[in-house]
């Protein structure tokens, strides 16, 4: 798998280190309960299909990247900095 970084340009995956889903999760109030925080701290969605994945150029520039890969086929449609990202908090 190829990714496409928008500073250093075309880069085998190898540089890069996968930091998880890119979408914020609900954080529980601290008295939310046991049952609240194993949820929030062990389930995670695993779709099959397109998903939006944080990824850093750890071999390169050190850029955030969001990255929109299909998890069925491994094929990149969008390589994005995350700062510049649709959704991202300015």
């Amino acid at each position: 798998m190829r990714l496409t970084c928008p500073i250093c340009g075309d880069r085998d995956h190898r540089e890069f280190f996968y930091q998880g889903a890119a979408v914020m999760l609900d954080r529980p109030a601290p008295e939310a309960g046991e049952a609240a925080w194993d949820d929030y701290l062990n389930l995670r969605e695993n779709p099959a299909g397109d998903t939006r994945e944080l990824w850093f150029h750890g071999g390169g520039c050190g850029a955030w990247l969001e990255v929109t890969r299909n998890t069925v086929t491994h094929a990149v449609s969008d390589v994005a900095l995350a700062r510049d990202a649709k959704g991202a908090k300015a």
